[in-house]
């Protein structure tokens, strides 16, 4: 009988684990291969930016080299004139915000306030906040051709409730609707439409409507907020207009 070989034997053949290889790198040709349509995207996005960023600067370069040109044909007794009447204006419109601001929050009645700013859209009551709904604000713009222009302005200051559609109620959209949208508007009696406003709208007097995203019609479009008007969620505004009544006053600051 042999005797076992010491461990030190030269003889004995040691087995040694191999280690697993390791994958190369990935590189950016790689990338390029696999995700081609994705790096064009970025590419168009990238490009996009920056004509952006460069339209807004040459608009700024025209707006103040207008701005130059008109104080330069003033005499310095007019340019301190309409400086004052700039600062008048702006201190007098954020004067008239806040005193709508304690008006709303204080108001003995049910109303609705609108933060223009902030996007959010209050329930309130003496005070006591009953809800609050995030929104979208439709920009300011003016729409059409001179002199058949329409003007649309952010809405601001007291506004009163005219009525509260539903699903069911019609409700005339105006051209000028197809127009921003860059669509041809159909004759007047085919502009009438059911449920043009979403499942439920809220139309103030002035012309401005607060209403959910609509599923048929120009304004069916989760991209476009129609301009000097407001839009909410569905569900939000079915929670709150139970409470709403013709003659309700909303409060925009």
């Amino acid at each position: 009988m042999t005797s076992p070989q010491p461990p030190n034997d030269p003889s004995i053949r040691r087995l040694v684990p191999r280690e697993p290889p390791v994958p190369p790198k990935p590189t950016f040709s790689d990338f390029r291969r696999k995700h081609p349509g994705l790096l064009w995207a970025i590419v168009l996005i990238l490009v996009a930016c920056c004509a952006l960023d460069g339209w807004l600067v040459y608009k700024r370069g025209r707006y103040q080299a207008e701005t130059v040109r008109l104080r330069a044909g003033m005499d310095e007794f007019e340019r301190q004139r309409a400086d004052a009447i700039m600062s008048s204006r702006s201190k007098r419109l954020n004067m008239e915000m806040e005193l709508i601001r304690r008006q709303a929050r204080w108001g003995k009645d049910i109303h609705l306030a609108i933060s223009v700013d902030s996007g959010r859209m209050y329930l309130e009551r003496e005070g006591a906040l009953l809800r609050a709904i995030p929104i979208r604000m439709g920009p300011e713009r003016r729409i059409g051709t001179p002199p058949d222009t329409v003007h649309l302005a952010v809405p601001r200051g007291t506004r009163a409730v005219q009525a509260v559609l539903s699903d069911s109620d019609l409700w005339r959209v105006p051209e000028w609707v197809y127009t921003d949208r860059g669509l041809k508007a159909p004759p007047e009696a085919q502009r009438t439409l059911r449920e043009a406003l979403g499942p439920v709208a809220i139309v103030l007097d002035g012309g401005t409507v607060i209403y959910s995203l609509p599923a048929n019609g120009p304004l069916d479009d989760s991209s476009y907020t129609m301009p000097g008007s407001v839009r909410a969620r569905a569900e939000d505004l079915d929670a709150i207009v139970p409470n709403v009544t013709k003659g309700m006053v909303v409060y925009f600051y």
